[in-house]
Order: structure tokens, then C-alpha cells, then sequence
């Protein structure tokens, strides 16, 4: 068995020859790929480069136009959001995606939502086990918080907090449906470097408490720093895979993206 099949059979998450088309501009072009279990794979590449459409189409969000995605072995391409999201895959957004007019207690137990048993005539009748339901949802929530470095601001509006503590609490929303794969896209957008290198640690121990990670991200201090694999995209293909260090001496890479990049 070749070291690329290895790769794919312990694959928690696999890409096989993907591709996106929009109206005859292909977004991204027979891309392969796979992320093991507690890995954090990072995907970078230039404005356009297909990063974010490549979320999307794990997601369900983007419909494939040719080849598939693997989730433990069963094809989810396509499957809607919501099912693909049940089995195990969260994400954050580009741009913050909050109920800016919530609590950021309430933010979490939203993320809840789809890990409850309680229907809408429970929510309005509130028999005991609605009430028990939904204070261990709040206890949980609470741990979350704890675990993100909130908890003294669990009562706070949403839109109250910074642009550091708001992305972590988008990622703590996304933990709260316990998810197998954590997907963030570009998370350390409009932070500072202090706050980036904040980031940092809050993803390194995601992945140190087993969490499996998929890193759309510009800065790439960041990504060299707590990256295992980087894969490259250019003009929807890619061009580069490896460990940080092999892709900072791709020459490919360092001709059509690194050379324009900053390490800062």
C-alpha cells in the first residue's frame, strides 16, 4: 500500500479529486486531500485561491461538480448542512456570524441546538425533563466557556466583548455541537499579533485535548507555528503539501504565495 493510501484509509476527513464550478470558472479543480485525527491541517493560498470555497464544499454548502468527500469512510458530498453538521463537522466564519443582541451564555447554548431532544410544544409547556434538558445545556455551556477564557463574561452581550473574545466565542459555539472536525476560516482576521499569538494557544489546545482542526488562514506566522500539515492552494489547485518547514522551501509555493507574504 502506497504512503498516500495509508494516508487516506486512517483519514478522518478525505477529499478525492473535488471540484466547484460557478457558471464555467472552476473555483477549485481536482483537489485531494485528507486530515488524520487530532491533526491540524492548514489551507493557504491567495485571495480567490478557492480556500474558503473548499469549506463550503465540506460543508454541503457548495454543491460538488465532479468527485467526493469522505467522512470516516461514509461519502457526505452532497448531503445537506444540517446532516453533515449532525455528523460531526462544525465551523467558524470570515466574518463573525453572532447573535450580537445575546448573551454570549446564550450564544453557546444555542450551539446546542442540535444535540437537544426537547420539541417546540416542550419549549412552550416546560415540563420537568424541558427544565432538566435545558439546565444541563447551561451547565455544559458554562464549561465552555471556561475552556475558552469567557466565563467572567458569560452575561454580556454579544456585541459588548472584543474582536479576540468574539472569535472565541464563535469557536466555542462551534465546539458546543461536539464536533469531530473543527473547521475556522481565517480566524485571526482584524486581530492583533498579541491577539493572534493568543489564538494561537486557544488552537493548540483544541488539538492537545484531541480536537481535529482545518485552518483556512492569511497569517502566516500562525499557520507555520501550530500547523502538522499545509496544503496550497492556487487558482482553485494545489500546488504545495507538506509539514510548514518542507512548504516554506517549495519553490512553487514560494514563487506564486510565499514570496508575497509577511511572517509577521
Amino acid at each position: 500500500m502506497t504512503q498516500e493510501a495509508e494516508s487516506e484509509d486512517s483519514a478522518v476527513l478525505s477529499a478525492k479529486d473535488i471540484s466547484v464550478c460557478f457558471g464555467g470558472l472552476m473555483a477549485l479543480a481536482r483537489l485531494s486531500f485528507s486530515v488524520n485525527s487530532r491533526e491540524i491541517l492548514s489551507v493557504i493560498g491567495p485571495n480567490g485561491a478557492g480556500k474558503t470555497t473548499l469549506l463550503n464544499a465540506v460543508t454541503g454548502v457548495y454543491p460538488l461538480y465532479a468527485g467526493d468527500i469522505f467522512f470516516r469512510k461514509k461519502r457526505i458530498s452532497g448531503m445537506k448542512p444540517f446532516q453533515i453538521a449532525a455528523m460531526g463537522i462544525s465551523r467558524t466564519f470570515q466574518h463573525a456570524q453572532l447573535f450580537m443582541n445575546m448573551t454570549v451564555r446564550e450564544n453557546v447554548m444555542v450551539g446546542m441546538h442540535s444535540r437537544t431532544t426537547s420539541g417546540f410544544m416542550a419549549g412552550m409547556l416546560r415540563p420537568i425533563s424541558e427544565r432538566r434538558e435545558e439546565a444541563l445545556i447551561r451547565e455544559k455551556s458554562d464549561a465552555l466557556l471556561n475552556d475558552f477564557g469567557l466565563h467572567s463574561k458569560a452575561g454580556l452581550m454579544a456585541e459588548n466583548i472584543c474582536m479576540l473574545d468574539q472569535r472565541r466565542l464563535e469557536m466555542a459555539r462551534a465546539m458546543a455541537a461536539a464536533p469531530e472536525i473543527l473547521l475556522l476560516d481565517e480566524p485571526a482576521a482584524g486581530l492583533t499579533m498579541q491577539e493572534i499569538t493568543e489564538l494561537g494557544d486557544v488552537i493548540l489546545k483544541l488539538r492537545e485535548r484531541g480536537q481535529t482542526i482545518i485552518l483556512v488562514e492569511h497569517h502566516m506566522r500562525l499557520v507555520m507555528g501550530i500547523s502538522d500539515t499545509v496544503i496550497v492552494l492556487h487558482h482553485g489547485s494545489k500546488i504545495g503539501e507538506g509539514t510548514p518547514k518542507e512548504i516554506q522551501k517549495n519553490p512553487q509555493v514560494i514563487d506564486a504565495y510565499l514570496g508575497r507574504c509577511r511572517f509577521s
